[in-house]
């Protein structure tokens, strides 16, 4: 977490402002001839150890997914994802029949996997209450579903920063079994929120983590293509040598 400012929250920022007024206190006390106790200083939190507070209720993908002025991400912008991941496993050679789309919200991928990977099963995954009811999506979690048979592709689009260390370390287990072929992950990390992301849009109720914990998790099973996708160990993928990553 070196250089990663902290995400604070109003009764943090109570505590700072209570730990000024004691220390001027006790330059006061010392000043006067009297004798100070050292106080025992707290380590900040680290952010991916704060508790997301969404409920991922109707509110919250109004928010970021339907109201344009505070979205996160487009409808548009999801089409190009799903082509780029069709494309990207086209040229691989590595065929799609059924997709699972862990952690799926709105279902902005299914239209355009229909388009890019014709005849393709889609199953979308979630954990909202609210999701499943409106559009009927299969519920459960990505860190222990256990379907009768896997699936060719698995998508897990910003989820894993929704999950603690242990859940998501779960999940990503959880995808060699999920996943006979292939695998896109995208999650928010520490560079992303210094660097990449637009914080006015960005929901900060999550755990951020560096890249490299994620990728040491996932190499375990799988190896790296490209934007974002990972392809099973056991699977041949075949690209030509400037082609690799």
């Amino acid at each position: 977490m070196d250089g990663m400012p902290l995400l604070e929250d109003s009764d943090s920022a109570a505590r700072k402002q209570g730990g000024k007024q004691r220390s001027s206190e006790t330059t006061i006390m010392t000043r006067m001839g009297q004798s100070s106790v050292r106080r025992k200083v707290k380590k900040p939190r680290k952010v991916h150890a704060a508790v997301p507070t969404n409920n991922f209720s109707a509110a919250y993908f109004r928010k970021y997914y339907l109201n344009a002025s505070t979205r996160v991400v487009t409808a548009a912008e999801m089409r190009n994802r799903a082509a780029i991941i069709a494309s990207s496993l086209r040229q691989c050679q590595i065929p799609v029949r059924r997709i699972l789309d862990a952690g799926c919200g709105i279902g902005l991928l299914r239209q355009p996997f229909k388009e890019f990977l014709p005849g393709a099963h889609y199953v979308g995954l979630e954990a909202s209450d609210y999701l499943c009811g409106r559009f009927g999506w299969t519920q459960g979690s990505v860190a222990d579903f256990a379907p009768r048979k896997p699936f060719d592709l698995v998508i897990c689009y910003d989820v894993l920063q929704y999950l603690t260390d242990a859940q998501a370390t779960r999940a990503i287990a959880n995808f060699a079994r999920l996943s006979r072929a292939a695998l896109y992950v995208s999650a928010l990390t520490q560079e992303d929120w210094r660097a990449n992301c637009d914080r006015s849009r960005t929901d900060r109720a999550v755990h951020l983590r560096a890249g490299a914990w994620y990728r040491r998790r996932l190499n375990k099973s799988f190896r790296y293509v490209g934007f974002g996708i990972w392809v099973r160990k056991s699977v041949t993928a075949i690209l030509w040598e400037m082609e690799r990553p």
